[in-house]
């Protein structure tokens, strides 16, 4: 296909075997060979495509053992790419250098790395990635999160404004990715970026340590082509040459395709990646649900009066049947609190539901409270609640609600074991230290 300048030295027996291992096992996760990734591919209907779909497509790995990513696929892809570089160097042991070949699979790295950074650099520049934190999360005692969510509504959902610079830094490093000239320091900025990932998936439980390895195997091999000149001149001090192969192509075809395929590129993973999520953001950001919730309801309410199966419990510390408040969030969703926990629902990866009452963010990882999709019929004045913990799928509550004025609602109805159940709930009027602002007056 084409011939190459010969301005580099020849290749060492080490760096021959290394290249010969790395290509095929980068390659292998690369290039998608798994049927169910076009299984997905033909099921999405393109013509209403959104970015959790394109989401889906950059973060694609190809997995054998488990339904998710692991390290024993690693181990079989290493020993495939082990055996196919015996086989290689048998075949080709008169080799002195792979520069084209490295020229193109650094070309096919730069841009697999590129769309993933994309797909994540977007969600969070959107505020996507961890949303606002809501009145039930607020109203949740520390030691009821898990590692892992302590982490998330840290991070990102407490502060979107970081989670928006952790983004323009994503989509900085993507956009260097997509130059030869500048892929290494694009490389190095998602080196020391998803460096601080795998280490704090480790440290807190996540799930995504081996995809953000994955990631670092093919920042590292871009990084490469500069790294030991990068070394010499930052820290030796000395004279570092710059790398001044061009490979030459054999057909003038061959440069414009590339070209060509650029552009391509660019506008799916970039422009049209970018608006998707830029709509997300004002109208369906996929971790809460869309839908507004019931009118004027949105607060935490203490429940003032519990009745079950005609028989009334005063308010108690220790009695598990009792609730001990009552949260409406904004969307339908309406979370409560009992003296007892709730089973964990585990939930440490991306998860995208198109179905508003599947998004199961803000009760994941969480057993302070119990967490419900509602639906409202507002001229039957009732309310059908669906437990949102996939521990308790289809667990389910029926009431009958009234308002005597804009601070009380009162509910009657059966709970999931059929008793029958009347509440009585009182608006409270809680600031929030974290929304009223540091240094800001607050009276209690």
């Amino acid at each position: 296909m084409a011939s190459d300048q010969k301005t580099n030295p020849a290749w060492s027996k080490f760096e021959l075997w290394a290249f010969r291992f790395l290509s095929i096992f980068i390659l292998i996760q690369v290039i998608p060979l798994d049927y169910k990734f076009y299984s997905y591919l033909f099921s999405i209907n393109w013509l209403q495509i959104g970015y959790e779909e394109i989401f889906t497509i950059a973060r694609y790995v190809p997995t054998v053992f488990q339904q998710s990513e692991s390290y024993y696929d690693w181990v079989l892809f290493a020993a495939i790419a082990l055996a196919g570089a015996v086989i290689w160097s048998y075949r080709d042991a008169k080799a002195q250098d792979y520069n084209f070949q490295y020229y193109i699979l650094r070309g096919i790295s730069r841009y697999r790395l590129a769309a993933a950074i994309f797909a994540y650099g977007f969600l969070k520049l959107f505020a996507l990635f961890a949303p606002e934190l809501s009145l039930s999360t607020l109203n949740t005692r520390y030691g009821e999160f898990t590692d892992w969510k302590i982490f998330s509504i840290t991070l990102a959902g407490a502060k979107p404004y970081y989670q928006m610079f952790l983004g323009f830094v994503e989509i900085l490093a993507g956009i260097l990715l997509l130059n030869r000239k500048t892929a290494s320091i694009g490389a190095f900025l998602i080196i020391s970026f998803l460096g601080n990932v795998f280490l704090s998936n480790l440290a807190y439980g996540g799930e995504e340590f081996v995809y953000s390895s994955y990631l670092l195997v093919l920042a590292f091999f871009v990084l490469s082509r500069d790294a030991i000149r990068l070394y010499r001149l930052l820290f030796l001090e000395v004279a570092a040459a710059p790398n001044l192969y061009k490979p030459v192509f054999a057909k003038p075809q061959i440069p414009r395709l590339i070209k060509s395929l650029k552009y391509v590129f660019v506008v799916f993973f970039v422009v049209f990646l970018g608006f998707k999520s830029y709509s997300g953001y004002v109208g369906n950001a996929y971790q809460v649900p869309n839908e507004a919730g019931l009118a004027n309801s949105r607060g935490i309410y203490n429940v003032r009066v519990f009745v079950i199966n005609k028989d009334t419990i005063p308010y108690s510390t220790t009695d598990t049947v009792r609730w001990r408040d009552v949260i409406f969030e904004k969307w339908p969703t309406i979370s409560i609190r009992k003296n007892k926990q709730a089973k964990v629902d585990l939930l440490r990866k991306e998860y995208f539901a198109k179905n508003s009452q599947d998004r199961i963010y803000e009760s994941a990882e969480t057993n302070g409270r119990f967490y419900y999709a509602y639906t409202a019929d507002t001229a039957g004045k009732s309310l059908l609640l669906s437990n949102k913990n996939r521990n308790y799928a289809g667990q389910k509550l029926a009431f009958k609600y009234s308002r005597t004025d804009t601070s009380t609602i009162i509910l009657d109805g059966v709970n999931e074991n059929n008793d029958t159940i009347h509440v009585e709930l009182d608006k409270v009027n809680k600031p929030y230290l974290l929304q009223l602002g540091r240094g800001k007056e607050l009276k209690l």
